[in-house]
């Protein structure tokens, strides 16, 4: 199981080397990946349909509790197969669709990657495991968002997408965190066990507003959902591939697999059902005002996408059953529609659906995979949209107290507009009259609609015959969400109840709908009016606003002085230190024990103060440098009067490497230019006279606390027994801590390298400008 997902990670690599070789005809060898993925999970069918789970175990960095731990349950194989399925037809689609593209081979090593990626969140047991692959979806779908990266719109949706998407990212990393921490294992499966502890934890409602977040931003929902539409901006196959079945469902993924964990609480219960609510309803209501192909989809998917986080939500038997169908139901009907379009786009060169008519002509497969994947949206008897659409309305209606009818309601709203819109992106297109600037259009290659045709009459087969999902793959998902068992065979007619008349008035009005209202400019520019006030363009306002705050803080704060830099450095550490050492109770101002004084120490303090004056008061750089030197000197003095011989070399050495450095980097600057008028000069008095006492105060407190012994004593105890050093400074630099010592070389091994470089750089006048 783990090469299975390494594979497409490896893959994608070889891409990078070999990738020039799959193009042309050679680029429907990239499908042999998803394709024998697909075949690779379809033989645990059998197994998974007795009831079996299968696990994989294999320590990473148990350490910190993270370990290659992969669970293939109903949920994961649901959703691989549809990850590796509709991967396979996509990689043959992409093969004819972008023909000729200089890019193909970087297009299949993003995509490859992405599948990896998401097969990694599907079947990992391990919540740290899975934020990993989280992540890691986010970011190779940045890169597909904005594969066409000299359009300006399509890099910055993938920015949008990839902030929003990231942010949630982050929430739900802590959340994740704190279910291990709480629960004592990164583990899923042995978090169940411990679900009763973190629903009565009062961290509980934190750690659902994190995964919630994480959740809602992945999946698209109210207010987070502005990205996907944005997303658009990509090529078809990648549309199709995110946003009908993969990216864009992780979020409902996540929802399902920690229901076991988290769920059956009115905390967890409300608020997805009115987040879910709101985005099914708000989605599906927006779709009908589009005019472009993409973006009737793209809204309608944001609806979908909201229903499965209501019939989360909801949480009872029911409910998960009609989640597990209506994952498949839309995969199969939206990614058609998707492909579809995509051939529509390729062959006209227009996704408006206001000038696109009679396409059946010159289309004729295609029509059929449209027609038949917007029957299964609209949820036509015998087809799996039916199906999906009544487990819905029996979901709702077999709710508590007097959600049942507020709930069926707005699930009969919700589908009276996505019936309307899947008419309008399958049916429209190909209905009427041929203009004649279409007359000229020809079937594409097979291999751009073979694919939706596949999948829009997998919708009907499945429609005619459910018992060939239900038991072997809808059953199980279900079971996996709730954690107990659920046999319930799906049927194609459950007689005359309250459920059909709502499939009847559904169809009846959605029908009504398409008849009576025609798409157009103006109820776009109608709907559009709105965007102020839209999720959109507030956050916009406040990224704006974040974004003129930073520019402010960054022209007070961030400069690009040095002496800025320094200043508000240690007036910072002056202020916290003061604060520090004055709360800290009574401050001694001589210490208890003074050392005696001698000729020698007054001799050398004089000549510090003396090279202090100097260097504060030159107009020359290198007079300044030498000044510093003498004052290092002078400590070194001061260390050797005081028994501290190896500070002394130590000091002695370093300020000569540190004068040199300043000699080399200042010979080459212009002359010294003194800025400083006499104001700020005062106040650099003030600010240093400051930091002088608050050191001088502190070192007189440390000087007046007893001598604890107990870490020295350590140190030379040991230096010699476990370094085999006799220098106990020595062993401390280069053993008991070895790696400051290692650091500190790295940074002035760095520092040389950069003094170096402006030494030998030679601009050109241009540059120099």
């Amino acid at each position: 199981m783990l090469f299975a997902i390494l594979a497409g990670f490896i893959v994608s690599l070889l891409y990078i080397p070999f990738g020039r070789f799959l193009k042309g005809r050679l680029a429907v060898l990239a499908s042999l990946l998803p394709i024998g993925l697909f075949t690779y999970f379809a033989a645990f069918i059998p197994d998974i349909q007795d009831g079996a789970s299968i696990a994989f175990h294999q320590p990473w960095v148990p350490s910190l509790g993270i370990n290659f731990d992969f669970q293939l349950d109903g949920l994961s194989l649901l959703f691989s197969l549809l990850i590796t399925g509709i991967g396979s037809l996509v990689f043959l689609y992409a093969a004819a669709y972008l023909k000729g593209h200089p890019y193909l081979d970087r297009f299949y090593a993003y995509l490859s990657l992405f599948m990896a990626a998401m097969l990694g969140v599907v079947l990992a047991d391990n919540v740290l495991l899975l934020f990993i692959f989280w992540e890691l979806t986010s970011i190779s779908s940045f890169f597909l968002i904005g594969f066409n990266n000299d359009n300006a719109d399509s890099r910055k949706s993938a920015l949008v997408a990839l902030g929003v998407t990231g942010g949630g990212g982050f929430l739900l990393m802590a959340g994740l965190i704190l279910m291990g921490h709480l629960s004592g294992s990164y583990s899923i499966q042995e978090m169940i066990a411990t679900n009763e502890y973190l629903k009565g934890h009062a961290l509980y409602g934190l750690i659902l507003l994190l995964v919630f977040v994480g959740a809602f931003t992945k999946s698209a929902q109210f207010p987070f959902h502005f990205w996907l539409p944005g997303a658009m901006k990509a090529p078809t196959p990648i549309s199709a591939y995110l946003h009908s079945a993969t990216m864009v469902k992780a979020g409902v993924y996540l929802l399902a697999r920690l229901y076991p964990v988290l769920g059956g609480t009115d905390y967890w219960t409300y608020p997805l059902i009115i987040i879910g609510g709101i985005t099914m309803l708000y989605g599906a209501f927006h779709s009908i005002f589009r005019t472009d192909l993409k973006g009737i989809l793209a809204y309608s998917t944001i609806s979908a996408l909201g229903i499965l986080v209501f019939l989360i939500g909801i949480g009872t038997p029911q409910s998960l059953l009609a989640a597990a169908v209506f994952i498949l139901v839309h995969a199969l009907y939206k990614a058609a529609l998707f492909l579809t379009t995509g051939v529509i786009d390729h062959e006209t060169g227009t996704r408006d659906v206001t000038q696109l008519s009679g396409l059946r002509k010159v289309l004729f497969p295609l029509a059929i995979a449209g027609l038949l994947a917007a029957l299964s949206s609209a949820g036509l008897p015998f087809t799996f949209g039916f199906i999906g659409k009544d487990l819905v309305y029996e979901a709702t209606l077999h709710t508590d107290g007097i959600l049942p009818l507020v709930l069926t309601g707005l699930a009969v709203v919700t589908n009276i507009f996505l019936l309307y819109a899947g008419l309008l992106a399958g049916l429209k297109p190909f209905a009427g009259r041929l203009p004649e600037r279409y007359s000229a259009i020809h079937l594409p290659h097979a291999l751009m609609w073979a694919p939706p045709l596949l999948l829009a009459i997998l919708g009907i087969a499945f429609g005619a015959f459910p018992a060939l999902a239900d038991a072997s793959l809808l059953n199980p998902a279900a079971t996996a969400m709730i954690n107990e068992a659920i046999d319930s065979p799906l049927k194609i007619w459950h007689g005359f109840n309250t459920v059909l008349l709502l499939s009847g008035i559904t169809l009846a009005l959605g029908v009504a709908l398409y008849l009576a209202r025609k798409p157009s400019a103006h109820g776009l520019a109608w709907i559009e009016r709105f965007n102020p006030l839209s999720p959109k363009h507030l956050i916009a306002s406040l990224t704006r606003a974040v974004h003129r705050f930073a520019i402010r803080y960054t022209r007070t704060l961030h400069n690009g002085f040095l002496r800025v830099y320094l200043l508000r450095i240690i007036i910072f550490a002056v202020l916290l230190l003061a604060f520090r050492l004055f709360s800290g109770g009574a401050i001694r101002l001589i210490p208890d024990q003074l050392s005696p004084v001698g000729i020698y120490e007054i001799a050398v303090v004089g000549i510090l103060v003396a090279a202090i004056y100097l260097a504060v008061t030159s107009t020359s750089r290198l007079t300044a440098v030498v000044a510093t030197s003498v004052i290092g000197y002078g400590m070194c003095l001061l260390f050797v009067f005081y028994s501290a011989p190896d500070l002394a070399m130590t000091q002695f050495t370093i300020d000569t490497l540190t004068v040199v450095l300043f000699v080399l980097v200042l010979f080459r600057l212009p002359s010294f230019l003194n800025l400083a008028n006499r104001g700020t000069r005062i106040r650099d008095w003030l600010v240093a006279s400051a930091f002088g006492a608050v050191i001088a105060l502190i070192g007189i407190q440390v000087l007046n606390q007893p001598i604890d012994d107990t870490i020295s004593k350590f140190y030379g105890d040991n230096a010699y027994v476990l370094a085999k050093g006799k220098n106990v400074v020595n062993v401390i630099l280069v053993d008991f801590r070895g790696f400051d010592t290692m650091f500190e070389i790295v940074v002035l091994s760095i520092a040389a390298i950069g003094v170096f470089s402006l030494l030998k750089l030679r601009l050109k006048a241009s540059e120099k400008e």
